[in-house]
């Protein structure tokens, strides 16, 4: 089978209208908010994003393998499938158990993309010799998907001031148009030929098992690989955390639902500029600096969303370093690891991100609801700083070994 290098190189270009679509969803800025209006608490709400990253837990790495054995575009195509079907659900739903199945939906659907969509564009490029170039490929994939975050975060919080539905519906509408752009990516010929050969080999659950185990023993005699999901899932974390709690802070501080959608969307416009950059800027601070700095930065704005006024201005410094990470610390990880191997380890990268959203982000929304948010704000800034001391210790160690 012969695939020429110009359908590969469209595959680029495909996939940032792809990542900008698929990033226009104008729910992500207001959900936290509909749902306090359904009867949602802060606890229910922390239960159900719970309840996504349980679901997302259990299933990152089965859809990882799905990906490396029957292809990076079948994993996609079923993710946006999924992806409008559980908004569907949303729209439809009026209590917890629905809003549950809802966000289990939802889970699968991301999986099904994270690792497989990355994973796509890494190996078209291996396969025309460009792999070189991925950093500079991965800020614009950051820039298309803040830019897309910028317009869903606006026109969903104008939507979601006149009716919330409206603004599930434009986006179920939206998730249709990814699923039917999702059948035009190309898979490289090494990737195609390799998974025949593979499923050829013997039968899929054994198949499964040595794509785990393989999996595994790369990560475990590469331990910087270890360390960098870790970091970055860490960063995540926090992010994602304040990402949404915020939204119901400013709400309670009394910001319209517009305002919200500004103030988030000014912070993705901002780190999609910077993230267009980073390659420059990694040639300055290098790997080490980055790891080193972004978490202290964060910290320190973590620290002045929950002690000032000043809220808006710090969760734009966050996103801006939380930018400079995902590009980063991505292309130091895909440079690790074997294409075969590239979407399940991925897969184990998200895998992390939903354990630890597991376990902090319900404890956040119980903090805020027993206390405040701003209580519970002081505590992530208190666990960022700690963090952010202890990861510059390990570096500094590492570096008096070498």
């Amino acid at each position: 089978m012969k695939i020429n290098k110009r359908e590969l190189e469209l595959n680029i270009v495909k996939n940032y209208i792809f990542i900008f679509l698929s990033r226009l969803d104008l729910t992500q800025g207001i959900w936290m908010i509909y749902l306090s209006t359904k009867g949602m608490s802060l606890t229910k709400l922390g239960v159900l994003e719970g309840i996504f990253h349980l679901v997302s837990f259990s299933m990152e790495v089965p859809t990882g393998i799905v990906a490396d054995l029957w292809g990076r575009k079948v994993s996609r195509v079923f993710g946006r499938l999924l992806s409008m079907v559980s908004m569907i659900i949303l729209i439809f739903s009026d209590d917890f158990y629905m809003f549950s199945l809802s966000f289990a939906t939802l889970a699968i659907s991301y999986n099904l993309e994270s690792g497989a969509g990355e994973a796509l564009i890494y190996d078209s490029l291996k396969a025309i010799d460009k792999e070189k170039d991925y950093i500079k490929i991965n800020g614009k994939n950051e820039m298309f998907m803040q830019i897309g975050s910028v317009a869903a975060l606006i026109l969903g919080g104008y939507l979601g001031s006149k009716d919330y539905l409206l603004a599930f519906g434009v986006s179920a509408i939206i998730a249709a148009i990814t699923f039917m752009q999702s059948f035009t990516f190309v898979e490289p010929v090494e990737i195609i030929e390799t998974k025949a050969a593979t499923v050829s080999e013997g039968k899929t659950r054994n198949l499964l098992l040595k794509q785990i185990i393989d999996s595994v023993k790369i990560i475990r005699d590469n331990k910087k690989v270890g360390f960098l999901i870790i970091f970055i899932n860490i960063i995540s974390l926090f992010v994602t955390s304040l990402f949404y709690y915020l939204q119901n802070y400013w709400k309670t501080q009394g910001s319209s639902e517009f305002k919200i959608g500004i103030y988030l969307s000014v912070s993705s416009l901002l780190a999609g500029i910077v993230a267009t950059r980073v390659y420059r800027l990694e040639r300055i601070l290098k790997e080490k600096g980055i790891i080193i700095f972004m978490p202290i930065i964060i910290a320190l704005s973590i620290w002045g969303i929950a002690l000032t006024s000043l809220s808006q201005v710090f969760y734009i410094i966050i996103g801006i370093a939380d930018s400079i990470v995902y590009v980063t610390i991505g292309d130091y990880i895909n440079k690790l690891i074997p294409s075969q191997n590239r979407a399940t380890i991925l897969s184990f990268q998200s895998m992390i991100f939903s354990l630890f959203m597991i376990l902090i982000f319900p404890l956040i929304g119980k903090l805020g609801e027993s206390f405040s948010l701003k209580f519970a704000f002081v505590f992530m800034a208190f666990i960022a700083s700690v963090l952010s001391i202890i990861n510059a210790y390990i570096l500094r160690n590492a570096d008096k070994k070498q």
